[in-house]
């Protein structure tokens, strides 16, 4: 289910996004609008993505999701409307890729959990994952990809 994890350290990577903090069952309704809403914003910029969409979620909560979606930029951009610069940390990480359906998404995040957590790492309380190959891409969602990043603790 999960490829290659180990640790790594990120840079820091300028976003354009849209934050949320809604009920849980509410994230498949938010985030196909939000990812055009913050394509148009960047369009209209002049800009283009610098690499696939993204979510960061800022602390785990098993009914309330406080999260960003968003695409990386090579510049900052202007606020316009729900979509504000933001950035995704340099920081030290666990990552890997997680290969399926985005139901899976939850069971690999335990997965990934666990592992972390078997090399006596100790993982903070934000994440975010990057939907490097999605529906877009074709309808086996076996060639699907997710890369997993959580940030860890000293």
């Amino acid at each position: 289910m999960l490829d290659n994890p180990h640790v790594a350290v990120t840079a820091a990577q300028q976003t354009a996004v849209i934050r949320f903090t809604i009920p849980r069952e509410e994230i498949q309704k938010v985030m196909g609008p939000a990812f055009q809403e913050v394509m148009d914003a960047v369009a209209a910029q002049g800009l283009a993505p610098a690499g696939p969409f993204f979510s960061h979620h800022f602390r785990m909560d098993a009914k309330v999701f406080d999260f960003e979606v968003g695409v990386p930029v090579h510049a900052r951009i202007t606020a316009a409307g729900r979509v504000l610069a933001s950035q995704l940390p340099a920081t030290r990480v666990a990552t890997a890729v997680y290969r399926g359906p985005y139901e899976g998404l939850g069971p690999a995040w335990g997965e990934f959990t666990d592992w972390i957590t078997a090399q006596g790492l100790q993982p903070a309380d934000n994440l975010w994952e990057v939907y490097a190959a999605g529906p877009e891409t074709g309808p086996d969602s076996a060639n699907w990809r997710t890369e997993f990043f959580r940030p860890l603790k000293p």
